[in-house]
Order: C-alpha cells, then sequence, then structure tokens
C-alpha cells in the first residue's frame, strides 16, 4: 500500500477529509481533558493534532507502520510519543488508555479483527474504542467519484468498496468479533471544497493509497483518459465533495 509518501502528499489527497472528521470522531468518543488517548494509525496526524489540542501532548500517543507519517507527526506535534509499528500488534501493555481511536485506518490493516482486538486490549475496562471508515461499498467516500470512473472503464475493477468495515454494518460486525462491547454503529459526515476540477485531479497523481497505485500504473494514454473522463463527471469550477463514514465506538 502507498503510505510511504510525503506527509503534504497525503494532506492535499486525503487530509483535506481527514482534518474536518477528526473533531466529530473526538466528540463521538466523548474525548475530554483528564483521559491518556491513544491515535491507532495516526498518518501524518489529522486526529493526532485534534486530540493535543483537547487534551495537551503528554496525553495523547500515536502510533502508524509509515516512517514519514511518524516523523511528520513528530515534527508537528513535540511532546506527543508516536511509535512506527502496526494496529495488529500494539505496543503497550494492558489497560494503557482511556480510549483508544482509529480514523480511516480499519479498511488497511491486515488483520482488522486482531487489530481492533488489540485496540480494546491496550484500553482500559470500560474505556473507548472508536474507529471510522469511509462508506466505499455505498458510493458515499471521497474516492467514489473516481471509482466510478474507473469501473466504468473497466468493469469488474474492485476499487475500495470491499475493503474492511466499508460497507453497512461490517464495521460493526468488526468491532464485535474483536470482543469490544457496547458497540453503537453511527455516521460521520464532511464536506470539502475544491477549487476546480484540476484541484480534486492533481492529488490523484501522487501515488497515495490504493487510487494513487492505480493511477501510478498506468501508461501515458490511458491515465489521459481516466482523467478525461473524470473531468467529464465533475465541474469545472468550484465545487463540493461529501463524503460519509461509517462510524463504531463501544467499550473495552
Amino acid at each position: 500500500m502507498a503510505f510511504d509518501v510525503p506527509a503534504n502528499a497525503y494532506a492535499r489527497f486525503m487530509g483535506r477529509y481527514a482534518d474536518p472528521l477528526a473533531p466529530q470522531l473526538a466528540d463521538l468518543a466523548g474525548i475530554r481533558l483528564g483521559q491518556r488517548v491513544l491515535d491507532v494509525g495516526c498518518g501524518p496526524g489529522a486526529l493526532t493534532a485534534v486530540l493535543v489540542e483537547r487534551l495537551g501532548a503528554d496525553s495523547v500517543e500515536a502510533i502508524d507502520p509509515s516512517r514519514p507519517f511518524v516523523d511528520a507527526v513528530r515534527e508537528r506535534l513535540p511532546g506527543v510519543e508516536v511509535r512506527q509499528g502496526s494496529a495488529e500488534q500494539l505496543p503497550y501493555d494492558d489497560g494503557s488508555f482511556d480510549a483508544t481511536l482509529a480514523q480511516l485506518v480499519v479498511h488497511f490493516m491486515t488483520d482488522p479483527v486482531a487489530g481492533l482486538r488489540e485496540m480494546a486490549r491496550v484500553t482500559r475496562l470500560g474505556g473507548v474504542v472508536a474507529a471510522c471508515v469511509w462508506d466505499h461499498g455505498g458510493g458515499r467516500g471521497p474516492l467514489s467519484p473516481f471509482w466510478e470512473v474507473i469501473r466504468e472503464l473497466r468493469p469488474g475493477a474492485r476499487g475500495e468498496a470491499t475493503g474492511a468495515g466499508a460497507r453497512d454494518g461490517h464495521l460493526a460486525e468488526l468491532a464485535a468479533d474483536a470482543g469490544v462491547r457496547d458497540v453503537e454503529p453511527g455516521e460521520l459526515t464532511v464536506r470539502v471544497p475544491y477549487r476546480d476540477f484540476e484541484d480534486w485531479w492533481t492529488p490523484y497523481t501522487m501515488g497515495v493509497g490504493p487510487a494513487g497505485d492505480w493511477v501510478a500504473g498506468l501508461e501515458p494514454g490511458e491515465r489521459e483518459r481516466v482523467r478525461t473522463a473524470c473531468a467529464e463527471h465533475l465541474p469545472d469550477g468550484p465545487f463540493e465533495i461529501s463524503a460519509t463514514a461509517w462510524v463504531v465506538t463501544g467499550r473495552a
């Protein structure tokens, strides 16, 4: 998966959605002063920054498998302990945190149930476990316009619709299978503005995530064909993309 990319590339591509989503996830998880919280799969730090604003750097830890992202969070948020590692093997003791959150990460976990189980393990008894994943399966994710075009050009292309937690009810099912108690499903929605089509298209050429991998693997002529088809589906002038994520909260 192409996440060993510069943090600013991710910021231009998905960070513009992750930033407004983060406060909503923190609100839903009931994050409040005095808690100690872990951000699993922190990326360049969209959620981590919100947690620091609310709790202070000493009360927040973060972990991500991407070295560029780990370095970016360390530079952006001095005082936060940031580690490189995977959700499936969290390097923390049992019950270390009052809440453990994973924003837009579960569908990239090698073993989502194991990752969510680890999140519950490092959370104190009765503490909050929360996660969210874009509704790729329902066509309401931020990348849905792109994958719709790809499927038109190449019928049978999978896109990200089959990712873990990316369809109705699946994230809650995974959390329950991981032993998270009192699982409550819901939705979170953001709207992101774009100046024009090029503002929307250019981040797809930066090699970020599955969509970036797809574009990077195209021959120049095919890439231009995809770009032209996307332009036909989207306005040229200012427009917004609405994106909805499935979310679950539960108790360790």
